[in-house]
């Protein structure tokens, strides 16, 4: 609904004519709107008149608009704003407001409702009757909803089909990250000022935190990180150059020092896929981190193992022990997380609000997400103990190269302060799953060919950084928006760090890809995809500043005393833990129950009374828990998770975000970010202001913005300015679930059938007109 302006009087009336209420008629207007398309991108079919279904109660507030599909992405256009839509805009770049890529199609429903037909379109896949609705679900739990009741019927079909078919590419260079970086870096006539994708050459929109990420792909990047941490019995090695030994591990290693590339080239064979132990990371006391395959010769196992050992053992200041931790035994496997988090979507999209808050909860702990979750947070913690509190080194061993990425980065995440920074958290990710092989193509199941293959294990990984995140917010320079838009940054396939299997695929397909494109490539390595920590390439430099914590706490914390800048230390005390909010219990780390109890279960009820018992003498491992839990928080000291059921939460903005139900307005921890925000800006401009004063220069910052950007997204302003929350601020901020959900209570949308396996659909405007 909208209201015009009153008409001047005319010669043919010199009344002014009455102020009439518009009302929006059925009738979709035929005005022609541009798709906005990307260097590569190319428009394959397109049908007008389509109306986009919001979630209300009626059709009253659907969006008119022309929806097109294109080898990229889903683009409906339209001139009809949503609400709140022009008091805040957090644009990306790559994307508009209802642009759906290709990629975060999960699948694709076509419903004719007149002949009550219905059909989940494949690729290469017949349709027989002409569509009235199209029905998107996508991998991030969105659920989107087109009518075709004014359109064409032969257009609808064909941009269904298309759809279908652009979404499921038949090879991986089909995927559209090709034909943009063909485009926009290599070829002569799209490319920007020398803009190289690997964020140098001086090309313009470079991000600064970018630049300091390091990608591992050089071996200067493997030797920074190895002085940094103090590895001075470990060594930078090019065995693997070429990809000569192992193709799923990075061109460069950093392997023992007392182990020569000879002997790496010899024992190779002996591992599964021929991923040698290779190194993650040093602890400052001289333990260090490694991951390795398991050994396949059963009569080589023992040998192979203890000449291991025994480089790691020598690489040790103090020639400590060697703990292996077999991660098959103690933790789920990649099918179980899928069908954990199958359950979990079901959960969030069709349950809530549904039931009971009770049964909703009980079908939350049977889903398993957050106990899985709880055990490889748990598995970590423990392993912290080994490499903190015993001083030994640490050996990550699974059959696959799966668990390994999620457990080595969890414990150097709780160890290392460097990684809790954006830049240094970028590095981490480069460094465990990019560089060191992570599927992410078959886990992203980005070609739609490998169900069995597809898990979301570092969506896992993600939720478990947010657990401590949320515990631990000061000691995170980023938040959970900028975690929750690195989840999303996984179906937008033109970043080389979700696209691939490992390096050596990379520059395989690239190679080939140029090849037959001619493009003139200016070495072996393939093309230069860009990485997705330039977020530039995504956002402004306003809406990056989204991703900045105000809580966060740096190395040194600066206060004003007495007109005098100081630094701020914190005096250690031996505090109780309950002033932590944690009970005197071993806090789930090191317990003889790995799984959450249920409730009202009879583990709870025949637990027996501590208080009346002699508590038993603590193992060492519990009595380092004990201490750490009983000390004040160091916020770049180690980081240990609380395990206890209560403490392990949903991450609500990722998973709920798209439900409107959920959504609390001017409410949720966005309001309390929004007032520490402007609070951390005013201080920074003090601050500022206070050192021009005394002449002093200001500290560089992990993340430096430009001048003329403040570090936080929300800025003070003057004292004038009113502290109150602005209309557009929600607890899905910085999303919106308006027309991105269809409400089961009202439109009946049979998600639940999608979930359970099923391959008939029906139509949501047929379902909501049934009696059972």
């Amino acid at each position: 609904m909208f209201s015009v302006k009153p008409l001047k009087p005319t010669f043919k009336s010199y009344l002014p004519p009455l102020q009439t209420e518009v009302k929006r008629s059925p009738q979709p207007t035929i005005k022609k709107l541009e798709a906005r398309l990307l260097p590569g991108e190319i428009m394959v079919n397109e049908v007008n008149f389509v109306r986009k279904c919001v979630a209300t109660e009626t059709s009253r507030d659907d969006l008119w608009g022309r929806l097109v599909c294109t080898n990229f992405k889903i683009s409906f256009i339209t001139e009809d704003m949503l609400p709140l839509q022009q008091k805040f805009q957090y644009k990306n770049r790559l994307l508009g407001d209802h642009d759906i890529p290709l990629a975060c199609i999960e699948q694709v429903v076509t419903v004719n409702d007149a002949k009550g037909k219905q059909k989940v379109l494949g690729s290469n896949q017949k349709l027989k009757f002409n569509p009235t609705e199209l029905i998107i679900y996508c991998k991030d739990f969105r659920i989107i909803r087109f009518r075709f009741d004014e359109a064409g019927p032969e257009s609808a079909k064909k941009v269904c089909l298309a759809i279908a078919h652009y979404s499921e590419p038949a090879d991986p260079q089909l995927l559209f990250g090709f034909e943009y970086v063909g485009k926009r870096y290599y070829s002569p006539a799209d490319k920007v000022n020398g803009l190289d994708p690997r964020g140098e050459g001086g090309g313009v929109g470079v991000a600064v935190a970018s630049l300091q990420t390091a990608l591992f792909d050089r071996p200067s990047d493997w030797d920074r990180e190895v002085k940094r941490t103090g590895a001075s019995e470990w060594r930078v090695c090019s065995v693997n150059e070429g990809y000569a030994v192992s193709a799923s591990l990075p061109e460069y290693l950093v392997v023992p020092a007392s182990l020569a590339d000879q002997d790496l080239k010899q024992f190779s064979g002996f591992f599964s896929e021929q991923r040698i132990p290779f190194w993650c990371w040093n602890h400052h006391n001289g333990s260090a981190l490694v991951r390795m395959t398991s050994i396949k010769d059963v009569v080589q196992q023992r040998k192979l193992d203890q000449r291991i050992c025994t480089a790691i053992t020598k690489s040790h200041p103090q020639r400590s022990d060697v703990f292996k931790s077999d991660l098959d035994r103690g933790l789920p496997n990649v099918q179980d997380v899928q069908v954990a988090f199958g359950k979990l979507r079901q959960i969030c999209i069709i349950e809530p609000f549904e039931e009971s808050e009770e049964k909703w909860l009980s079908s939350m702990e049977s889903s398993r997400w957050l106990e899985y979750v709880r055990l490889f947070l748990k598995h970590s913690a423990e392993l912290v103990y080994v490499l903190e509190g015993k001083h030994a080194s640490v050996v990550l061993q699974e059959g696959g190269r799966d668990l390994s990425c999620v457990v080595s980065s969890l414990v150097q995440l709780m160890l290392d302060p460097h990684f809790r920074s954006i830049a240094g958290f970028q590095s981490l990710v480069q460094k465990e799953w990019v560089m060191a092989g992570f599927r992410f193509l078959d886990r992203c199941n980005h070609l739609k060919k490998a169900e069995k293959e597809e898990s979301p294990l570092f969506l896992l990984f993600l939720d478990c950084v947010w657990q401590l995140l949320n515990q631990y917010p000061a000691a995170f320079e980023f938040t959970e928006t900028y975690l929750t838009v690195l989840s999303d940054s996984m179906w937008i396939p033109v970043f080389s760090t979700f696209l691939f299997n490992c390096p050596q695929q990379r520059a395989e397909y690239s190679q080939d890809f140029a090849r037959t494109k001619n493009l003139q490539l200016e070495d072996d390595k393939g093309l230069r995809f860009p990485p997705v920590w330039d977020w530039s390439q995504q956002f402004s430099a306003k809406d990056q500043a989204l991703f900045n914590s105000p809580l966060y706490v740096g190395k040194s914390v600066s206060c004003v005393q007495n007109g005098a800048v100081k630094t701020f230390k914190r005096t250690k005390k031996n505090y109780s833990s309950t002033l932590r909010g944690m009970p005197s219990l071993r806090n789930g780390l090191v317990g003889d129950q790995d799984t959450l109890p249920r409730r009202n279960s009879l583990v709870l009820r025949l637990k027996p009374d501590f208080s009346q018992q002699r508590e038993p003498q603590d193992s060492p491992a519990e009595q380092f828990f004990r201490e750490w839990l009983s000390r004040p928080t160091d916020l770049h000291g180690p980081l240990l998770p609380q395990l206890l059921p209560s403490n392990i939460k949903l991450w609500k903005l990722n998973f709920l975000r798209w439900v409107p139900e959920a959504q609390i307005n001017r409410g949720g921890s966005i309001t309390a970010f929004h007032k520490v925000s402007l609070l951390a800006d005013e201080i920074e401009t003090l601050q500022n202001r206070l050192r021009q004063y005394k002449g002093t220069p200001a500290p560089a910052a992990s993340t430096p913005l430009r001048p003329e950007h403040s570090r936080m997204y929300f800025k003070a302003g003057s004292l004038n300015d009113s502290p109150s929350s602005p209309d557009y601020l929600t607890s899905s901020f910085p999303f919106s679930p308006v027309g991105n959900l269809c409400r089961r209570s009202i439109l009946g949308t049979p998600l639940s059938k999608f979930l359970s396996g099923a391959k008939i659909w029906l139509s949501t405007e047929t379902l909501a007109n049934e009696t059972l």
